[in-house]
């Protein structure tokens, strides 16, 4: 048998064909096949242990209150008490305008205050005292009156009487049974009768129209308790006008409505104030709002009471932490996000308005399951799969796979433990039963021990 070492010997390129055919055929029964060689993978033990999830939304701070103060009346600015940086207390006076018109009108209206009370003590008093008058005016004309009537009719039964004597004695006179002086004197008698009952009824008119007349001096009452009505009007108009100046004084102030800095201070002594003009701006940042912007796809991982934090590039290596205090039940204008904010104490206001912050909060949450390295995973048609290395060969098990981050992965399948070494990135070719050459594994499946917070 020719020897394998002239196999680089041929004569011609036809001749030599077929002596290196029949030469590799030979050398070919003289040694077995090879397969190819293993693959190197990188690997990792399983790990079991917790892992979370979390989405992060844009957000910004914002004072607890923050109002720019002004007055509702216009003038010149008397005074500036504060001035930017400044922390003010709740009542405190910042600045005033010029009242010195305004103090004199009320002046005068305080002076119009104490006539109208002079005036309205005065009706008060004299109301009472004539009404008594005319009351007994009245009841004197009437006692008159009833005097009157009496004399009438006391006169009208003696006229009566002295009418009956007179006829009697004239009929006795004619039959000489009596005098004619006797007569002469029912005569008389007669006459005076008549004359005081003419006199009685002329007293009746009299006293009528002075009865007549007290009742309608006693109808002045109604006239004097209009009077009355007329000055106390008068004083709570003056009062009214004294109250309307002092709440302009009042109002030509500015008060600091709550605890907090001043941020803005706006106009100078001396300038001209218009009605509604911004001479401060206060904030209150003792406490702040964290405001986020949540999509409504992320909406069911924003409410009341749940846990999240933030972080603020103008406070690097700081992790601020709360809980949600209110969700605005529509979307912010224009946009399908909602308002979502937390109620921060803010001890030594590092937290300022305005700055931009990065809210982080919870998704999912697992523990004590079983995590690998996010690359371990591969999907192919029959689902989610690891291969693990069991005797020096990769084995293709299916998952299902659970939570995920940019790095690791929950999954969940029979037969996997710790003790399983997963190959934790898959180089081209590698299938179910390939050989594979693999690292003393070390570490963990998550290269380092997962955390709890972001």
């Amino acid at each position: 048998m020719p020897s394998c070492r002239h196999l680089h010997q041929p004569r011609s390129a036809v001749a030599g064909f077929a002596v290196a055919s029949a030469l590799l055929a030979a050398c070919g029964h003289a040694s077995a096949p090879q397969g190819p060689p293993p693959i190197s993978v990188t690997s990792a033990h399983i790990e079991r242990g917790t892992i979370a999830t979390y989405v992060s939304f844009d957000g910004q701070i914002t004072p607890l209150y923050q109002t720019t103060l002004s007055t509702a009346e216009a003038g010149t600015i008397d005074s500036v008490l504060a001035t930017e940086g400044d922390f003010v207390l709740k009542g405190q006076l910042l600045a005033s305008l010029d009242t010195s018109q305004l103090r004199a009108q009320l002046a005068a209206n305080q002076a119009a205050v104490r006539e109208d009370e002079a005036q309205l003590t005065h009706s008060n008093v004299a109301a009472p005292v004539a009404s008594q008058q005319y009351t007994s005016a009245i009841r004197t004309a009437q006692q008159t009156l009833q005097a009157a009537n009496n004399a009438v009719r006391t006169a009208q039964a003696a006229l009566a009487n002295d009418e009956l004597t007179e006829t009697a004695d004239l009929a006795l006179l004619k039959q000489e049974f009596v005098s004619r002086t006797t007569y002469e004197q029912a005569r008389a008698a007669y006459v005076s009768a008549q004359e005081t009952l003419r006199s009685a009824l002329q007293t009746v008119p009299a006293a009528e129209s002075a009865l007549h007349t007290a009742i309608n001096n006693g109808n002045q009452r109604r006239e004097d308790q209009a009077t009355i009505a007329q000055n106390q009007a008068a004083l709570e108009a003056a009062e009214a006008n004294v109250q309307l100046l002092q709440a302009q004084i009042a109002q030509s102030s500015i008060i600091a409505p709550f605890d907090g800095q001043v941020t803005q201070r706006l106009l100078d002594p001396g300038a001209y104030a218009g009605a509604s003009a911004g001479i401060f701006e206060i904030s209150q940042l003792s406490s702040v709002y964290v405001i986020a912007n949540v999509p409504d796809v992320d909406l069911a991982y924003a409410v009341l009471g749940k846990p999240m934090s933030f972080t603020t590039a103008s406070l690097p290596g700081r992790t601020f932490h709360g809980t949600v205090f209110d969700v605005n039940t529509t979307p912010t204008s224009g946009t399908l996000s909602y308002r979502v904010r937390m109620l921060q104490p803010n001890p030594g206001l590092v937290l300022r308005g305005g700055m931009l912050v990065s809210v982080t909060t919870q998704t999912g949450h697992s523990a004590h399951t079983l995590i690998v390295p996010s690359g371990a995973v591969t999907s192919g048609p029959k689902g989610p799969s690891v291969f693990i290395v069991v005797a020096g060969k990769a084995k293709m098990v299916p998952v299902r796979v659970g939570l995920q981050t940019d790095t690791q992965s929950e999954i969940r399948a029979a037969g996997l433990s710790t003790a399983s070494v997963v190959i934790t990135a898959q180089p081209n070719g590698l299938h179910d039963g390939s050989s594979v050459t693999v690292p003393a594994a070390t570490g963990t499946a998550a290269g380092t021990k997962p955390s709890a917070s972001p």
